[in-house]
């Protein structure tokens, strides 16, 4: 009884909610019915991709050698070793270690951070390759990022078949195929480095909270509610990175 008056009367109880579980029950509802929405809406994409790499699997293998793979494989690790970080942040705030739980969520954030970063460099080297579809797009004398080839005249199948075009005059096809990959390239990473962001917002927001001693062993329900969504962002650049930057790279060399 003493511990249901505790709970009634926690400073982070809502007034329309009669205890800290009903809250929570109720803020985890919400926090699944947004990811079903997330879900849906990532999905779409997911199914634009498959729909048009299935079209156009010559023009999408050889437009996915123009991404760096080692900046992709990179930004993969730093965003696992962050799951990890932040269910450290989960397990210190359920346990009521305030300064583990700190330590951790500064180290998701810098590990953020370090992919937007990487995110950053990758996209200004899309910018000043012309590979942003549009009037200025050029993939024409585009190199391979890592031998320094020219990607149209790899001794590949793919290769070879977007040069016959070129030379049948069917040029303007072939860059059409090519700025779809790269459309749907920067619509899917965009949208996941925007949701990034937001969890960027989210973390810094806790630490400001857990150091303001807001969270205890009774009260952790945010950071678990980020630590959610913070994982879901993750898993879906587990399933951006090999669609985009490993399908079709046997094509090529």
């Amino acid at each position: 009884m003493h511990s249901s008056d505790h709970s009634a009367h926690h400073p982070a109880l809502a007034h329309h909610f009669q205890d800290l579980d009903q809250q929570k029950d109720a803020t985890w509802l919400a926090m699944w019915v947004f990811l079903a929405t997330e879900i849906m809406f990532f999905g779409g994409l997911f199914l634009a991709y498959v729909i048009y790499r299935s079209s156009y699997p010559d023009a999408f293998a050889i437009a996915s050698n123009a991404l760096n793979v080692n900046m992709g494989l990179g930004n993969t690790f730093v965003l696992i070793i962050s799951s990890f970080t932040m269910a450290m942040s989960v397990y210190s705030a359920q346990m009521g270690q305030i300064g583990r739980l700190v330590v951790f969520l500064i180290l998701t954030l810098i590990l953020g951070s370090t992919f937007l970063g990487v995110k950053y460099f990758e996209y200004k080297d899309k910018f000043e390759s012309h590979l942003v579809p549009g009037r200025h797009f050029d993939f024409a004398h585009h190199h391979d990022p890592k031998t320094g080839e020219l990607l149209e005249g790899a001794h590949s199948e793919s290769a070879n078949k977007a040069t016959e075009a070129h030379s049948s005059g069917h040029s303007e096809k072939a860059k059409r195929e090519i700025q779809i990959f790269f459309s749907l390239y920067f619509a899917m990473t965009g949208l996941h480095a925007f949701h990034m962001i937001i969890g960027a917002g989210l973390l810094t927001w806790l630490i400001v909270l857990a150091l303001k001693g807001r969270f205890s062993r009774e009260y952790n329900s945010p950071v678990e509610l980020v630590g959610l969504y913070w994982h879901f962002v993750d898993i879906v650049w587990i399933f951006l990175f090999p669609l985009l930057y490993l399908i079709g790279r046997h094509h090529h060399g």
